[in-house]
């Protein structure tokens, strides 16, 4: 009986080891579609693409094997320069395709929230808390800076949401700070794609701790959300990208 029992512990381990090579070796086949499907639609997108990604992998290679003749071993700086000039360009691929959904979705009902969702980071994001019917919205963020209000739509109407929503809060979240950006491409507003780049900018005002309490204490208030819904994303391509650039931060 023992043996047995032992034999069924071999059989049931190979069994797992085999399930998990499997279950890799789909995750990879996965991503290396996303990114090939990623790579053809930006191509169709940036005809500057191929000509940029050929011309900064060989820029590194050339530099590379430069500096292999400096300390006398060119040769040996060919294999790193390969190596170092396919990151290059695997990383200027990834900007230039992050570049190219941002910018198809400035405008669109719902591009700011979707832009939120995607920021990396300990983020506590809650989308479209008060809205209007004609798709304006106000998102709230809680971090290390504190709470940010993040409008989108038209201005004029956004305005008092964003007023209303900081009176709100400001009376349940004491003297943490609150921040308030409205997203656009006019005077005193942020464009989407620096979005995230600027809420980072921020200082640093409350620890994690302090970051729990204030979401528990914004949770409790029941902020209602108003207006039509929002869509999850501002355009289709969308959920592709942000999937091939999740890919690129796990390479």
């Amino acid at each position: 009986m023992a043996k047995n029992s032992a034999a069924d512990k071999q059989a049931a381990t190979k069994e797992a080891k085999a399930a998990a090579k499997q279950a890799r070796k789909q995750a990879s086949k996965e991503r290396r579609q996303q990114l090939w499907q990623a790579f053809q639609l930006q191509r169709k997108e940036d005809n500057k693409l191929i000509p940029y990604l050929v011309g900064v992998f060989l820029l590194v290679v050339a530099i590379a094997v430069g500096i292999g003749y400096l300390i006398g071993q060119p040769y040996l700086m060919i294999p790193i320069g390969i190596m170092f000039g396919l990151l290059a360009a695997f990383v200027l691929f990834g900007r230039r395709v992050q570049k190219t959904v941002f910018t198809k979705a400035e405008g669109q009902p719902g591009a700011a929230g979707w832009a939120l969702s995607n920021m990396r980071g300990t983020w506590r994001i809650e989308q479209a808390v008060v809205g209007t019917t004609h798709l304006d919205a106000v998102h709230r963020v809680i971090g290390k800076p504190g709470v940010m209000l993040v409008g989108e739509g038209n201005p004029n109407r956004v305005k008092g949401l964003l007023s209303q929503e900081k009176k709100k809060i400001a009376r349940v979240v004491g003297d943490t700070p609150i921040y308030v950006v409205m997203v656009g491409n006019d005077e005193g507003q942020v464009e989407l794609g620096k979005l995230e780049k600027h809420l980072n900018k921020l200082p640093k005002n409350i620890n994690n701790k302090q970051v729990d309490a204030l979401e528990a204490r914004l949770a409790a208030l029941g902020t209602r959300k108003g207006g039509a819904a929002l869509p999850k994303g501002p355009l289709p391509q969308g959920a592709k990208v942000r999937n091939i650039q999740r890919t690129a931060r796990r390479r």
